[in-house]
């Protein structure tokens, strides 16, 4: 995928203005229905069993995100992605804190196991202990480099059959086809929480219209994170930044920012 095509996959969005179902956690549902709003999407934050098959059945795609995982929840998300696989809708898991808990790391893999559409998006860690692996976090947080989370990656990819988005410091994207590094961002951004959950929530966006490796929302994402922080002062003014860099952003701006490697 060359930057063009990123581009493309933006005014899709922005055009089609698809519906992303989120099945995410009480810390972030603010941050992330704000960023889908910025971007051109719609988000709806739907958590009841009740009218998740009606919900699945017109949105474009489905985001779960563990972050506030408890015993009520996992047979919901387990219902909304067995609505997904009906409908033939893209299923995005953010594993968090995978490796954390042996809660988290089960229904994570749960989730992975049953989704037939599915991107993974997690940390390093995350990504490490999803496969099965030992990876180096605290609590939710990453302590391994996305380089050493490749491996795993792909692991995940055979497994899974689907696409894996590694976030960090620099962003990975892998697929059966091979992996790209965007080197996008600022160090900043881990300093406002649900930064991450924002990036799944984008990559449900975008798969909505059909671009369905990642790639696209983690460039977004990551010029405009580095946009945003240099005319920010801290992690608080920086939030605020990000969605209007998000509304912003055009193709200019991503030709001159974007890093691809």
């Amino acid at each position: 995928m060359n930057t063009q095509t990123i581009i493309n996959a933006l005014h899709a969005v922005r055009e089609q203005k698809p519906l992303v179902v989120n099945l995410t956690n009480y810390v972030v549902m603010n941050n992330t229905a704000n960023a889908l709003l910025a971007i051109g999407a719609s988000p709806i934050m739907a958590h009841s069993r009740e009218e998740m098959a009606e919900m699945i059945s017109f949105a474009g795609a489905l985001v779960i995100n563990i972050g506030t995982l408890d015993s009520v929840w996992v047979p919901r998300m387990v219902f909304a992605v067995e609505q997904a696989n009906i409908h033939n809708k893209t299923v995005v898991l953010d594993p968090v804190g995978c490796g954390a808990s042996r809660l988290r790391t089960e229904t994570s893999r749960q989730i992975a196991k049953a989704a037939k559409k599915l991107i993974i998006r997690g940390n390093a860690s995350e990504i490490i202990s999803l496969a099965g692996e030992k990876g180096q976090n605290k609590g939710v947080d990453a302590l391994d480099s996305t380089e050493a989370a490749v491996g795993a990656a792909r692991f995940l990819i055979r497994e899974y059959q689907c696409n894996v988005v590694i976030s960090g410091e620099v962003d990975f994207v892998v697929t059966d086809e091979g992996q790209i590094q965007l080197h996008n961002g600022h160090a900043m951004m881990p300093h406002v929480t649900g930064m991450g959950c924002t990036l799944s929530a984008l990559t449900g966006a975008f798969a909505a219209i059909g671009e369905e490796t990642g790639l696209a929302a983690a460039a977004i994402l990551g010029v405009a994170g580095e946009m945003a922080a240099e005319q920010s002062k801290g992690p608080g003014s920086l939030q605020c930044n990000l969605l209007d860099i998000l509304y912003q952003l055009d193709e200019e701006m991503i030709i001159q920012r974007l890093k691809l490697a």
